[in-house]
């Protein structure tokens, strides 16, 4: 019965939402993307337990002198960590990293389509 009711309040809520695409553009920022960052250095072979501490100390440095994060220079990164190279800032756009998680659960479009057809099968066998 709870789950039934869970749904049903879901169901309502859904339905009756109104996304306004400029605001939730408005509310993104580039602190977000820090995890992006780690990923990125994964990405380049570096250990994601070394990849957490370095994109750390970016978010650090960047607080530190006041700026958004996708704001500091090559320089400025390569002076936390040699390994980060011309591409990185490549790291700071918000489709792209919607886009690349793409594992189950993921939030790519293909991703979030595949379950939501699969809430949909799922609620029929209600």
């Amino acid at each position: 019965d709870t789950v039934k009711d869970c749904l049903a309040i879901a169901t309502g809520v859904i339905v009756t939402m109104t996304p306004h695409p400029d605001n939730l553009m408005k509310a993104l920022c580039p602190e977000m993307l820090a995890t992006d960052l780690a990923d990125y250095l994964v990405r380049k072979g570096v250990p994601f337990r070394e990849t957490h501490h370095i994109s750390g100390a970016c978010v650090r440095l960047a607080e530190e002198k006041k700026v958004s994060i996708d704001t500091l220079t090559l320089e400025q990164l390569q002076g936390i960590d040699s390994r980060f190279e011309a591409d990185v800032m490549n790291v700071w756009d918000y489709e792209v990293s919607v886009e690349r998680k793409s594992s189950i659960g993921g939030t790519s479009k293909k991703t979030v389509l595949d379950q939501i057809e699969k809430c949909i099968a799922f609620a029929r066998t209600l």
